[in-house]
């Protein structure tokens, strides 16, 4: 986390609870001044009411965004929350969306974020990592749950990691679904949940889901969250294990998710992957 944490901070919010939470964290580590940059049809307008000043813009108005950013004058600012994959096909770019980011050859979290981020730090801004002031929600490898991995999902796990820790270079396979040593799915595009759902749809009851960031992630963006939603997911999936990077993800609700998990039997583990 940032040593000192500062009077004032730009969070750049996407969707889901992700951002409300780390606002109130950075609330409680002694930010006064949070002003929000929101996304039309992405960001809770809930989150609006947390704030001190928000600029709302479309998906796809990185100018715009980063002239909010100019005139807030604050010097941090933090990426959070999710953006809906497939909305990179919808969006209206503006001029400078269209003069940087669709002459992109590869668009992926690395290329795109990257260059935003970029663009930002020109501002004078530091782009703080996703995960500062979220220290308490981000469990170390270990067993989280009661019951832990058996033989058969335990061998499933160590191939997934295996797997995922080279597609995950790719920029695809940040979720990977493996039951009985076969590869059932990898994450594209659609997204974690759909991923999920898919694999529940191949195998049947009994998968493993590993999700994991990938080696030498930038956690200034794209880190892995697991929340209620996720839960749901891997139930009506019937999955019977999660495991995760140790460090490397943001649980949200962590209670009340090893709570439930361990009623609905299902193994959480978080794995150890060195650098």
């Amino acid at each position: 986390m940032h040593e000192a944490a500062p009077e004032r901070l730009s969070l750049i919010a996407g969707g889901g609870d992700y951002p409300r939470l780390l606002a109130e964290a950075a609330r409680k580590h002694g930010v006064s001044h949070i002003h929000l940059v929101a996304f039309k049809g992405e960001t809770h307008r809930s989150l609006a009411g947390m704030v001190d000043s928000v600029d709302w813009i479309n998906l796809g108005q990185i100018g715009k965004m980063l002239d909010a950013l100019r005139a807030a004058g604050t010097k941090h600012a933090i990426m959070a929350g999710q953006l809906r994959p497939t909305q990179i096909f919808r969006f209206r770019p503006d001029a400078w969306a269209r003069k940087t980011f669709m002459a992109l050859k590869v668009k992926n979290p690395h290329t795109v974020f990257g260059l935003v981020i970029d663009e930002i730090a020109k501002l004078g801004i530091d782009v703080l990592p996703a995960s500062t002031f979220m220290d308490e929600y981000m469990p170390g490898a270990g067993l989280l749950t009661v019951r832990a991995p058996d033989e058969r999902e335990q061998a499933d796990i160590d191939l997934g990691v295996r797997v995922a820790t080279t597609t995950t270079e790719l920029e695809i396979g940040q979720t990977l679904v493996v039951k009985e040593g076969i590869i059932l799915a990898v994450e594209a595009l659609e997204g974690t949940d759909k991923t999920i759902r898919r694999a529940g749809k191949l195998g049947g009851p009994g998968a493993v889901v590993i999700k994991i960031a990938k080696q030498g992630q930038d956690m200034r963006f794209d880190i892995p969250v697991i929340g209620p939603r996720t839960l749901r997911t891997l139930g009506k999936a019937r999955a019977s294990c999660l495991a995760f990077r140790g460090g490397k993800a943001i649980f949200l609700e962590k209670e009340t998710l090893i709570r439930e998990a361990n009623k609905a039997g299902l193994s959480i583990i978080g794995v150890e992957i060195e650098e």
